[in-house]
């Protein structure tokens, strides 16, 4: 099976940029309900995962710094927790199972690791539950 079968394509997912502020992200998690979203540069390259910890962990640790200032605090100079490892378009599932059984979203790249998209772990369960159990998801 090709995992492109499961991409969620980086025109559907929400992602940040290096440049955007925290209060731009915040506004993103919010309206979507994520608590975690891949990061790419100027360039489209896939550099992170930043998650709501990551930002409320910056928030505790700069003095002086309230919600009204967050415009003023970049993606790229928050301290990042976790990280999602990537995987090739061309990957085998085999590589993306062993991701997803750790990480809600794998971040799919390309040749020239530039960002084409996410495969999400609930499109994976999903998949299996309907093909091995003939049901549809509830």
């Amino acid at each position: 099976m090709n995992i492109a079968f499961f991409l969620t394509p980086k025109n559907e997912v929400v992602y940040a940029t290096l440049s955007m502020t925290i209060g731009q992200v915040l506004e993103y998690m919010e309206n979507t309900r994520y608590t975690a979203i891949p990061i790419i540069d100027d360039k489209g390259k896939y550099v992170g995962t930043l998650t709501e910890g990551d930002l409320l962990w910056k928030l505790k640790s700069s003095k002086k710094l309230d919600f009204d200032s967050l415009d003023g605090i970049l993606v790229k100079d928050v301290p990042r927790n976790v990280n999602n490892k990537s995987v090739f378009i061309d990957s085998n599932i085999e590589d993306l199972l062993n991701l997803s059984a750790n990480q809600n979203f794998v971040p799919v790249v390309d040749d020239n690791r530039t960002f084409i998209g996410i495969i999400k772990r609930s499109d994976i369960i999903n998949y299996f539950y309907t093909t091995f159990f003939n049901k549809n998801i509830i």
